[in-house]
């Protein structure tokens, strides 16, 4: 007779979606349970992290923004991260590749102290895996995978078996197990997606004039190149979106050639690359759940929806579906009503779905503008920047919004209100 372990929620994924939202909801009188593909030991992956913080930067890093800060604030990592390592930037400058025109963001104008931090993902895993592991009612198992999920049952219950021949009962399964997530496929939701017809290379590079606490963005020809200061002065993280063929030649550059080549394409702002770490390359495509929820099932996160990272908004979308689901759960929780329905679950569903999308096609309408060529649509679209950057109101609304300092945010991601 089969033995069937039962608990409240089962999260597959423990990367910083899945994880936040199990800090989010530690404390709620839930049992969660989260499986890791991977065959990681936690503890090792802390005392890594504060190895490497020795050694190095992580090539991968996040912008975060203020509703960022604040549900992981709430989760009760932010002051971990901040013991780390972390670096607050207050100004971002934005330009054509192809003409004059130029945006300035500085947080001076906004009586903020910075518009935001760039944060080494490696930093915030560690910070969410610190605070995971020392909740009682979360449990983590590594080294497993979810090899078939039921169909719910009455109470929407669903059935897992795992790789390792474990069989569960949850409540509600939540997949937070990536762009290529297996657990939404086994719910049988499906995807509409396309190729963005760019790969992003990413690394970490030193230059020889300071970052000055700015990220800095060209449009070029063939996609958005960014420079994203680290608290290190001279050093930058970046991330180049271009054509495969292109990347594919930079690639197979060797460090000086691929610095010379990074600092042409930066029109040598921050003046000579001097050395650049490992380069790592990735395919770009976007990606959006047809639904996120069902009966005893969510979706969030990379799961749920991919886009371009020409904003950095992508780990910020994600960490607001944590916010927004834990939000829902809760609810359901102090109503006494079923919170793993799909009626209720739906509640998540509305409040993420449309936001996702709205940011997913703003995303696709700055790419395809920067990649039209001819002097009259060049022309417009310098006019158009150089425009927007001297009408003050709204320039600091739309970066504002781009902070999550307003717009429909989820309560958990929202900043208590100054005195």
């Amino acid at each position: 007779m089969t033995q069937y372990n039962e608990t409240d929620l089962v999260i597959v994924g423990a990367g910083m979606v899945g994880l936040t939202l199990a800090a989010l909801l530690a404390g709620k009188g839930l049992h969660i349970r989260i499986l890791e593909s991977r065959d990681i030991d936690p503890q090792n992956a802390l005392a890594w992290e504060q190895s490497q913080r020795e050694t190095g930067y992580d090539p991968r890093v996040s912008a975060l923004t203020v509703a960022s800060q604040q549900v992981l604030t709430v989760a009760g990592v932010w002051s971990g991260i901040e013991q780390m390592r972390l670096m607050p930037y207050r100004a971002m400058e934005v330009w054509d590749g192809e003409g004059s025109g130029q945006i300035r963001f500085d947080c001076a104008e906004l009586h903020e102290p910075c518009l935001g931090h760039i944060v080494e993902n490696r930093v915030t895993q560690a910070g969410l895996l610190h605070r995971v592991l020392s909740q009682e009612n979360c449990e983590l198992s590594v080294g497993v995978q979810l090899t078939e999920l039921s169909e719910p049952d009455a109470d929407a219950v669903r059935t897992l078996t795992l790789s390792s021949g474990e069989v569960i009962q949850a409540r509600c399964v939540v997949a937070a197990d990536g762009a290529l997530s297996n657990t939404r496929r086994l719910a049988g939701i499906g995807m509409w997606e396309w190729d963005y017809g760019h790969h992003a290379i990413v690394t970490t590079v030193t230059t020889e004039q300071p970052n000055q606490a700015t990220c800095w963005q060209r449009f070029t020809g063939d996609g958005p190149l960014a420079f994203l200061p680290l608290p290190d002065p001279h050093l930058s993280s970046i991330v180049w979106s271009t054509s495969p063929d292109h990347a594919k030649v930079l690639m197979e550059l060797d460090d000086t050639e691929f610095c010379l080549a990074l600092e042409r394409a930066f029109e040598g702002r921050l003046g000579a690359v001097k050395h650049t770490a490992q380069r790592f390359v990735f395919p770009l495509r976007q990606r959006h759940a047809k639904q996120y929820v069902k009966a005893g099932f969510a979706a969030i996160g990379d799961a749920a929806h991919t886009i371009h990272p020409l904003a950095g908004q992508g780990v910020n979308l994600g960490l607001m579906d944590a916010a927004a689901l834990a939000e829902t759960i809760i609810d359901g929780l102090e109503d006494g009503v079923a919170w793993n329905s799909e009626y209720h679950l739906r509640r998540f569903q509305r409040a993420r779905q449309s936001e996702n999308l709205q940011m997913a096609a703003t995303m696709e309408g700055f790419k395809r503008l920067f990649n039209t060529h001819g002097a009259v649509p060049i022309l417009l679209r310098n006019a158009g920047m150089s425009l927007m950057n001297r009408l003050s109101p709204v320039k600091n609304h739309i970066v504002q919004e781009a902070m999550g300092l307003s717009g429909n945010l989820p309560r958990l991601a929202r900043r208590p209100v100054r005195d």
